[in-house]
């Protein structure tokens, strides 16, 4: 659902730019918190570790979404990400790991406008992410507390965030479309294709949050404080067992295992799988050549990038330029969500060393 240039005009495209801005400025100050709140005792390890799993979260949501599958004749659709991100890390760190992700894809790839970026945060990364957490909130809170609820919840809320994705930008075009047709046939045509793709990302957040659940629940945001606790026997009733006076070592709840396997399977879908994906126009690119909403689509700024349309300039063997650049990709974005990730946890500790030097009754 990336949005060329073109498609909404300046003036809705810079005010969905503010709100972009302004959403972002608020999750990175809810990321502390759930970066600080992660690193906490018990909830996974230090800041040392929080940082580069997100940074993980957002090269495994690049990667998936280079991976197009077909949901209707001649119609491909993509994993958005945002409910992914939200329920794994976060609603707050979720937005900014799509957002990277976005501002990637467009500068490096040519896959979104410059311009429509701000459109483009607004639908993929702030709609999905909220709409997706506060279903799976709901849901979490009235389905029973156990692992499969917390995978049952995922996949609603994934299903319904693409549709409120589409509508988004329907109401956006609704305001701002740069071509004369019909609101209704408009929004009737990204609704319907976007909750087939919706089907599809709820299986991949499903199937991606059960895998996490399954090997280690004390990663997923999500999925706190949903543990059951240990049970025995005892004269013929089971009863809660003592918690244990020590915690687990550190080691124990290194993520690392779960870090590397995460990096070789994000290369592996870009750099091999990506290949074998639908070379048919995704949801908003097909609704947009049906009903001629591309008329006045503008050429990338960057379409002559290096790495424009997902392939190294200059290496004719598509399989091999298609996926060099899916591994550059992956690449650069957790290198990239790591370093932002990092610099927000580090702002957190630093914040906190302030208020602990502050002299009691003085403001700051």
């Amino acid at each position: 659902m990336h949005a060329p240039d073109g498609f909404i005009d300046v003036p809705v495209s810079a005010a969905a730019g503010v709100l972009a801005a302004g959403a972002i400025a608020v999750s990175l100050r809810g990321a502390r918190r759930e970066l600080d709140d992660t690193a906490r005792p018990g909830a996974g390890g230090g800041a040392e570790r929080t940082a580069p799993l997100a940074g993980l979260v957002a090269a495994f949501i690049f990667a998936v979404q280079m991976l197009n599958f077909p949901v209707a004749a001649g119609t491909s659709g993509h994993l958005l990400g945002g409910a992914l991100a939200a329920i794994l890390v976060g609603p707050y760190t979720g937005v900014l790991c799509v957002s990277v992700v976005l501002l990637l894809q467009s500068v490096l790839f040519a896959d979104g406008g410059l311009t429509a970026l701000g459109v483009n945060i607004t639908t993929m990364a702030i709609t999905t992410t909220v709409v997706a957490y506060a279903l799976f909130r709901g849901l979490v809170k009235v389905l029973p507390r156990s692992r499969r609820s917390v995978t049952a919840a995922s996949f609603v809320a994934a299903l319904v965030s693409v549709p409120a994705s589409a509508v988004v930008f329907t109401l956006l075009y609704a305001v701002g479309g740069t071509t004369d047709v019909s609101i209704g046939k408009v929004a009737t045509a990204m609704v319907g294709v976007h909750v087939l793709i919706g089907l599809g990302e709820a299986a991949i957040t499903a199937l991606t949050v059960g895998a996490v659940i399954a090997v280690r629940p004390d990663l997923v945001h999500g999925a706190r404080g949903l543990g059951q606790k240990l049970k025995l026997r005892v004269n013929g009733e089971l009863v809660d067992a003592p918690e244990t006076a020590e915690p687990a070592p550190a080691a124990a709840r290194s993520p690392r295992k779960v870090w590397i396997a995460g990096l070789v399977t994000s290369l592996l879908l870009a750099g091999f799988v990506s290949f074998y994906a639908s070379a048919n126009p995704d949801g908003l690119e097909k609704v947009a050549a049906d009903h001629g909403i591309d008329k006045q689509a503008e050429e990338h700024a960057v379409a002559d990038s290096p790495l424009a349309d997902y392939g190294v300039k200059d290496v004719d063997d598509a399989r091999l330029s298609g996926g060099l650049a899916g591994v550059i990709g992956v690449g650069v974005t957790v290198v990239a969500g790591t370093g932002v990730f990092w610099a927000v946890r580090r702002r957190r500790t630093a914040d906190e060393r302030a208020e602990d030097t502050t002299p009691s009754g003085t403001s700051v």
